[in-house]
């Protein structure tokens, strides 16, 4: 049984803020930037916005190495902007979320400053500090996510690491000190209270660590061992992220969803059931397909089978659980229509496929900046335009692995995450009409081709189709079946064929339910030759298509041209 809950028939739209829009010339996105295109998104269906961080950090790691949660850096503006946004917003009747990045600080916090000062002192109990392994080296042999060891020594001193998981300038937080987690609620509720809608809940599975700390089997020549050892053996995080949840977000009706992997059905229920730790979590199944331990260079391309294959298995796991967040790709991804599109077939009409097949899903829809307009992965001439310290990792453990020079920047321009942090490509001005002065990092050149301005003027563009899915999602007949409806794979036999039925609700599963639900089939031909299918009953009418397709009433077949999508009703 479902309750109503505000935002179960929200979209939700990302933005990076520092690549969104530029509006004093500096060549970084800023607040007034996302305030000035509110009307945009509310025109493209948006609800919900949000933001990666704008917390006043080195920028070490764009952000998520946080200084002072307190502050908003000066980069994208200032407090009174960000009140302003949140005004803004809520005058359209759309919500703003942040990100919650409460594994980690900066290095330049206070907190580690003062634990660098004082390593034995309370600050010190703020973060993982050990003295040398037993071998005279790193406390433990774990790597970080972004290569290399996850232990450095202690600024000012040289018998003391400290545990960074992510980059160096990121030190790990102590969340079994009762003190580190009254001052993450306490910052919490300080954003939540000045209006917030809610957070998206950064690398969370990360905040509990094993009650001892030691080497794991290493995988590579470098003598490493990833964290998945490390998080196999952490124990339960559960009591960690009930506490988070009561004393914050349940005290304020917000929205969360955390960047959580892949748990069990029997986990899930823990994590997106009716009084989950989150409101929903990411389906990272398509985005984490094909991935090895030994790095990007070794990554397998996820074909549009395998697309469907990884939809139908994340959506049966979760069955009705709750609601995944759906996505095609996000900050830390590279594009998603360069992931699942073959090359060769990236066309507008393939495109349209894509949005169509992923947006109609059971669950809440995500949609990242500039993939409304269809951007595209950039084309990087040499590792030195790469700025993604974590695909400069990869590349170097590509090289190790014997790759060429060539091979390992053909792996990390794959996946870097460089490939969504471009430029919005908002025009085909200079830069992409993101900034007058010099972007901070080199816009994609094909700006000329895809952009918002030229989308706007072409009623027939992938920008429009997005709004025809947001308008169908939201409309008063089809909403109930599209936000609570089961998801049903239909002909999952079919290769390259992703199909589904959207199955209607009863009473028993809606209690205020006041009309019956209609039945909708949604299917995509996902590939370049044309395919005919059965129907699943007597259509009624086409709802939406990519194409022009009949609503197969006379014999009860659908004629599906190549990289077709639609969506039927039934009678």
């Amino acid at each position: 049984m479902y309750h109503r809950k505000w935002w179960h028939d929200k979209i939700m739209y990302q933005i990076y803020p520092k690549s969104f829009c530029d509006t004093n010339g500096d060549g970084i996105g800023d607040l007034r930037g996302i305030i000035s295109k509110l009307d945009y998104l509310k025109d493209l269906g948006a609800d919900v916005l949000w933001l990666s961080p704008i917390y006043k950090s080195p920028l070490a790691d764009e952000g998520y190495d946080i200084s002072d949660y307190y502050a908003i850096d000066p980069r994208f503006g200032t407090m009174a902007d960000m009140d302003e946004l949140i005004a803004e917003a809520k005058k359209r009747d759309m919500f703003v979320l942040m990100d919650l990045v409460a594994n980690h600080c900066s290095d330049e916090h206070a907190w580690f400053r003062k634990a660098c000062e004082d390593p034995d002192g309370p600050y010190g109990q703020y973060f993982y500090i050990r003295g040398a392994g037993a071998d005279g080296g790193r406390p433990t042999n774990w790597r970080s996510y972004f290569g290399g060891p996850a232990w450095d020594l202690l600024p000012g001193h040289t018998d003391q690491y400290y545990l960074h998981v992510f980059h160096k300038k990121q030190p790990d937080l102590n969340w079994e000190n009762p003190k580190v987690r009254e001052e993450i609620f306490a910052n919490v509720n300080w954003w939540l209270d000045k209006g917030l809608g809610g957070f998206r809940i950064d690398a969370i599975m990360n905040i509990k660590k094993p009650a001892e700390l030691h080497d794991y089997e290493p995988n590579r020549t470098d003598g490493l061992s990833p964290l998945t050892h490390m998080l196999e053996e952490a124990g339960d995080i559960g009591p960690f992220l009930t506490e988070l949840k009561e004393e914050t977000f349940a005290k304020h009706d917000a929205f969360t969803v955390g960047e959580v992997c892949g748990p069990d059905p029997v986990s899930l229920q823990a994590y997106i059931g009716e009084d989950g730790y989150f409101s929903s979590i990411f389906d990272f199944e398509e985005n984490t397909f094909g991935r090895t331990p030994n790095g990007y260079y070794d990554w397998q391309r996820c074909t549009p089978e395998d697309y469907k294959q990884c939809v139908f298995r994340a959506q049966a796991r979760a069955g009705s659980i709750g609601f995944l967040s759906n996505i095609i790709e996000n900050h830390d991804e590279p594009r998603g229509v360069n992931r699942y599109l073959p090359d060769g077939e990236r066309t507008e009409t393939a495109k349209k496929a894509l949005a169509c097949a992923y947006f109609l899903l059971r669950g809440i829809p995500f949609i990242y900046q500039g993939q409304e307009i269809g951007m595209e992965n950039k084309v990087f001439r040499s590792a030195s335009e790469i700025r993604d310290v974590g695909a400069l990792g990869e590349y170097e453990t590509a090289k190790r692995a014997g790759c060429s020079e060539e091979e390992a920047l053909r792996a990390i321009s794959a996946y870097s995450r460089d490939n969504t942090r471009t430029p919005m490509q908002w025009s085909d001005a200079p830069h992409a009409g993101f900034t007058t002065g010099t972007p901070w990092i080199e816009e994609n050149e094909n700006y000329r081709e895809i952009n918002a301005e030229k989308a706007l003027k072409d009623p027939d563009s992938l920008l429009y189709f997005y709004r025809k899915l947001a308008a169908l999602r939201k409309a008063p007949a089809f909403k109930d079946t599209l936000v609570y409806g089961r998801m049903t794979p239909y002909l999952p036999e079919e290769k390259n064929l992703l199909a589904y039925v959207r199955e209607s609700v009863g009473k028993d599963e809606l209690p205020d339910l006041t009309c019956p639900t209609p039945r909708l089939l949604v299917a995509v031909n996902m590939q370049k030759e044309a395919r005919e299918i059965p129907l699943p009953g007597k259509a009624a009418r086409v709802l939406l298509s990519n194409l022009p397709v009949s609503d197969g009433a006379a014999d009860g077949r659908a004629r599906l041209k190549g990289w077709q999508a639609a969506v039927w009703e039934f009678e």
